[in-house]
């Protein structure tokens, strides 16, 4: 009886000491956390410790119980709401609360195990005595049906309670909720992601369990979306949102975005690139290299997860798989213009582009202008790709009679390799850098090689144009292998920011190489047509192909990769639990 009043008496001067530590900065919903704290240690004085320890009655000891049970979910919502208001706390004061509330934690813990009604005639003679003349009775009548709802609503409250703490510093489930980690992960798969050993911090502030976990190449992550968000007002409403989904057993979620559309956050993807690292993606295949490093070397782990054509996969996969992003015909078609564009000579395209523009010139209807107003013939929006072919009738009659229409055409055939020299210097040589390159990497060649390509077709879409208008039977000509080519080059720069990746980091304007930095990851879905992940943002901007070039084509990009920060990642998914006849560890086996 000695010890465990001792820890009472801990345990109530541990309480006092919070509520002091409650005592509001701010006027805001801050305030709550001050009243909450001080009253429910001025009850657990009265109801619990003066009765329990200094009458040594159990006359309510069924109350006394459920108030040491509650303790410690009442004091992390004072610490929560201390901290939901508009300004944070210093770190210490943080780590000095979190201490404190731990010892509220670990005593209570430990009261509850001592006053079971199985073990008090271990604790207390009087008790035992006690307990044999009064046994516990449950209510009878229309008290018993009190009694029962009264029992399942605390059941409910404090499994919600024991759920979340256990979420924040142990380990959390989570359900797939797209295919952006086929054929690894299906939607609606289940994983078990331990948390002890990446960081957990108590809510809302930066104390916690120190980070000791490290992660590397393959290792699939469970992370926050830095897409969205970090300041103190998103983050108090994904806690409350995620407590509330909680409440309503995942009924009600309020954690949605500035369109209200439900947050994609937590992600779930795999760790592609290490701090200290620089990537580039090209065709599918990942590259990188670290500090001291000239060259880059492909990525084996990306090698051996990266999902380009779903096709492919087993057939007991199809079959669960919602969406194939890519038929097999434009895969093949992807890599055909991949072949196409390593193998382009550009030598041989120049020279093409000059023929186009003379035989354009032979068939133009109206006259040069002495100004260079003709730039503006063709609006900036008709140079997307889509846009360009789609409309490549209309564009080749407005260009043929308008003034100015030869001239627009000339430069948009040509200006491409004006501040050019020796173009057969330029060539894909298995290099990701280097002075064989255009912008000199293999990023950058291969947007500007695109780009003449979709010059060199347009072109060619020109002048078979030019001739259908003058045949006396236009049906007769075939268009059906240039057709054939619009619809794949479109479609393959239309989606080649699921395909290729500049550097990232990118490098300085005088070539030197940049860095993830030494506590920040790279993530990336192994559906990687299917996979909104790290590479992208959420919005489209239109890009042209090579900047050097002022009647570039465009293409609507979201390309814009960034890292994810160590202290953003909730850590591994350790184990798939369902479906059960996939259960196991996820990735295991994979090389680095």
């Amino acid at each position: 009886m000695k010890n465990l009043k001792l820890l009472a008496i801990i345990n109530l001067i541990s309480a006092a000491v919070f509520s002091v530590f409650c005592f509001p900065v701010n006027l805001d919903v801050s305030v709550c956390a001050l009243p909450l704290s001080v009253l429910y240690t001025v009850a657990m004085f009265f109801f619990v410790y003066k009765p329990l320890f200094v009458k040594e009655s159990i006359e309510k000891l069924a109350i006394e119980r459920r108030m040491y049970e509650y303790e410690p979910f009442v004091y992390i919502s004072a610490f929560v709401l201390q901290r939901a208001g508009a300004k944070g706390l210093p770190f210490a004061f943080d780590i000095l609360c979190g201490l404190v509330w731990l010892c509220i934690l670990v005593t209570s813990l430990m009261i509850q195990y001592r006053i079971n009604e199985k073990r008090l005639s271990l604790v207390c003679t009087e008790w035992k005595k006690y307990r044999a003349e009064h046994p516990v009775e449950k209510p009878k009548g229309i008290g018993r049906i009190f009694y029962e709802i009264f029992d399942w609503l605390d059941a409910l409250i404090q499994t919600v309670f024991t759920i979340m703490l256990l979420n924040i510093f142990i380990f959390q489930l989570y359900v797939i909720p797209s295919e952006s980690m086929v054929p690894t992960f299906l939607v609606k798969d289940r994983v078990f992601v331990f948390k002890l050993f990446t960081g957990p911090k108590l809510p809302l502030s930066e104390a916690g369990i120190p980070y000791i976990t490290k992660y590397k190449k393959g290792d699939i992550v469970v992370f926050r979306n830095p897409h969205y968000g970090s300041d103190r007002k998103s983050e108090v409403k994904t806690f409350f949102s995620n407590f509330l989904s909680m409440c309503t057993l995942t009924l009600v979620n309020i954690n949605r975005d500035e369109n209200g559309n439900v947050k994609a956050d937590p992600l779930v993807k795999r760790v592609a690139g290490l701090p200290g690292e620089q990537l580039i993606m090209m065709d599918g295949i990942l590259y990188s290299r670290k500090k001291g490093q000239t060259e880059f070397t492909k990525s084996k782990v990306d090698e051996q997860v990266a999902a380009w054509d779903l096709n492919t996969l087993p057939k007991n996969i199809r079959s669960h798989i919602l969406e194939f992003p890519v038929s097999p015909e434009m895969a093949a078609a992807t890599l055909e213009i991949e072949k196409n564009r390593r193998e382009l000579d550009l030598v041989s395209a120049k020279l093409e582009c000059q023929q186009i523009t003379r035989d354009f010139n032979k068939n133009f209807l109206a006259k040069n202008l002495d100004s260079d107003s003709y730039k503006n013939l063709i609006g900036q929006k008709n140079l997307n790709v889509y846009s360009l072919f789609r409309n490549a009738s209309s564009i080749t009659s407005l260009l043929l009679t308008s003034d100015g229409g030869a001239q627009w055409f000339s430069a948009f055939m040509n200006d491409w390799y004006s501040n050019l020299e020796n173009l057969e210097t330029f060539v894909e040589d298995g290099k990701i850098t280097g002075d064989t390159l255009i912008g000199g990497d293999l990023y950058t060649d291969s947007c500007f090689r695109l780009n003449v390509m979709a010059k060199l077709l347009f072109g060619r879409v020109v002048l078979k144009n030019i001739e259908m208008k003058k045949a006396l039977n236009p049906e007769e000509i075939d268009v059906d292998e240039l057709s054939n080519q619009i619809m794949n080059l479109v479609y393959y720069i239309s989606s080649m920011d699921q395909r290729n990746m500049g550097l990232f980091p990118a490098s300085n304007s005088d070539g030197s190489a940049n860095y993830l930095p030494g506590d920040c990851y790279f993530m990336m879905g192994d559906n990687r047509y299917n996979s909104l992940d790290m590479r992208h943002s959420y919005s489209f901007t239109e890009k042209p192909l090579y900047k050097a070039d002022a009647l570039s084509v465009t293409y609507s990009s979201n390309l814009e990769p960034q890292a994810v920060p160590k202290s953003r990642i909730l850590g591994k998914a350790s184990y798939r639990f369902w479906p059960f006849n996939r259960a196991g560890v996820p990735g295991k086996g994979l090389r680095g």
